[in-house]
Formats: C-alpha cells, structure tokens, sequence
C-alpha cells in the first residue's frame, strides 16, 4: 500500500510539471512590450499587393525603414537580417523581415523587387506614396530627411538606423539598434518563436 502511494504522488507531482510557472523572457534588445505605437502600416508590397501588418499574424515580423541607394546602413541590415534567417533554420519560415522604403520618389516597385529579396527571397519590400510613407514612419516614430547631394536629383536620405520586432499576434515587442550582429536578434527572435 505504501509503495502505492509513493507511486501515486509521483504521478500527481509529473502530472503538473507542465504547469511549472515558465521563466520571463530576458531580451538581449529593447523590450517594448506594452508601448502603444507602431501599430500597424498600409502599404503597398514589391510585387503590387496591398500590405497590412494583419497580413503577417502568426509569424515574428521583423521591420526596418531604408531605401535602395542606401550606401552601408540599408545592406548593412539587410545582411544582418539574412544571416539572422540563416542561423535560425527551420524557424526562419516563422519569421517575416519587411523593409519600409523612405525613397518612394526613386524606390519604385520594380527596383524594390530587384533589391530587396536579393538578401533573401522572403523578404518583402514595403512602399506607398509620399503622404502614405510619412504617416507610416510617423506610427513608428522613425526619423527620416533628405539630404541633398551635390548634382540635383541625387541625394541621400538620412533616417533612424533601427528595426522593430513584432510578435505572433502583432504586437511591438522588441527596438533593434543598428549593427549589433546577428547573435542578439536571433536570441531574441528564437524566445518569441
């Protein structure tokens, strides 16, 4: 009878073993868990369809705001965001990396379709109009000016050098400061996995 009982607490205590109260999430990035904005975006993907962040839900979003002429930062990030696919392997089908463009004026779909996926095909390059992009980088409170250069019509962009990261159900979770590598994101990214 007692071995019984012995066997019986035991299954009782394996029982609830999967109930054990789970450790909190320690990121490795900016926690912005609970902040109310970068809520959402409409605009307009690299292949012509229109774009929402409700498009994405149940996946890790990853979004960055660039733009093709971009000399270091843009590709920069771009890389880092590859190779952060790279290290994740199977996972990496759970995450979505969006690029915002700031250049609509020279950004056209077509360039963007060029530019972007060459990183990696899953990424998606996001635009829309002047007014569009700037309500959109208004949400997420992302700087963004042109810098005229010295013929006309080339110029640069100088903008915040940043990615957001989203969760499954759409929420703001994580602020990526530039180049920090891939070791951090993928941290981060694998715990809201």
């Amino acid at each position: 009878m007692k071995k019984l009982l012995s066997i019986f607490a035991l299954a009782l205590l394996l029982a609830g073993c999967d109930k054990l109260p789970s450790q909190p999430q320690s990121f490795k990035n900016t926690d912005l868990t609970g902040l109310d904005y970068a809520k959402d975006f409409a605009l307009t993907d690299h292949t012509g369809k229109p774009r929402t962040l409700a498009d994405f839900k149940g996946k890790v979003v990853v979004v960055f705001f660039g733009f093709t002429h971009c000399p270091d930062v843009c590709p920069t990030t771009l890389l880092e965001m590859a190779g952060m696919m790279k290290e994740l392997g199977p996972q990496a089908d759970d995450v979505q990396v969006l690029m915002v463009t700031l250049d609509p004026e020279r950004d056209s779909q077509e360039l963007l379709a060029q530019y972007v996926p060459a990183f990696d095909k899953r990424f998606i390059a996001l635009r829309g109009t002047p007014e569009q992009t700037a309500a959109v980088a208004k949400e997420f409170k992302v700087f963004y000016a042109k810098v005229p250069g010295k013929e006309p019509g080339s110029y640069s962009m100088d903008h915040t050098a940043a990615s957001y990261v989203f969760d499954r159900t759409g929420k703001v979770r994580l602020f990526v400061r530039y180049g920090q590598g891939v070791e951090p994101l993928v941290h981060d990214i694998r715990q809201l996995l």
